[in-house]
């Protein structure tokens, strides 16, 4: 198992940052912070304006070809979130393809989620893709978003993330 982020402790990982639907618009808002739990993602998602996503993320240079997906510990509201994760694959020229799943969260309980990197499905701007893989070896962004189509406050805490064997 690798440790991606801790974000609890003496030396907590940094708080994410945010993308919203108002960069085409919408006007959803939402954002992270830490927390003595941990890194809280929290907000208001909006279908107005042809709205309805909020996510946080972190960019960076993860080598995690020698793991099967992503194991994390969060907090939620019993709505359904994705993770989201890049690399260096690029839809038609114009952006980075995210490669992502769902997960449903228990409101108010603590749940361990593992997704694995094989069932990650690829999309760009919501749009579904196919030919596109996600290059272990060189993930550039890890994150959560939340786009259920289901407006009002939402609240995730994330505890820790890791890469890890099944």
């Amino acid at each position: 198992m690798q440790q991606l982020f801790n974000f609890t402790g003496e030396h907590p990982s940094k708080p994410w940052g945010a993308t919203n639907d108002g960069v085409m618009g919408g006007l959803s808002a939402g954002g992270a912070q830490l927390v003595d739990e941990g890194m809280l993602f929290s907000g208001v998602l909006s279908l107005e304006n042809n709205g309805g996503f909020s996510s946080v993320h972190a960019d960076g240079n993860y080598d995690l070809a020698d793991y099967d997906g992503i194991r994390f510990r969060v907090r939620g509201d019993g709505r359904t979130y994705q993770l989201r994760l890049q690399s260096d694959a690029v839809y038609r020229g114009w952006g980075k393809v995210n490669f992502g799943q769902e997960f449903e969260t228990v409101e108010g309980e603590w749940i361990e989620v593992f997704i694995p990197f094989d069932e990650l499905k690829p999309s760009w701007r919501g749009r579904q893709l196919s030919g596109y893989t996600l290059n272990t070896a060189h993930v550039r962004r890890i994150g959560f978003m939340l786009a259920d189509k289901q407006t009002g406050p939402f609240s995730l805490t994330a505890h820790w993330l890791a890469a890890t064997a099944n």
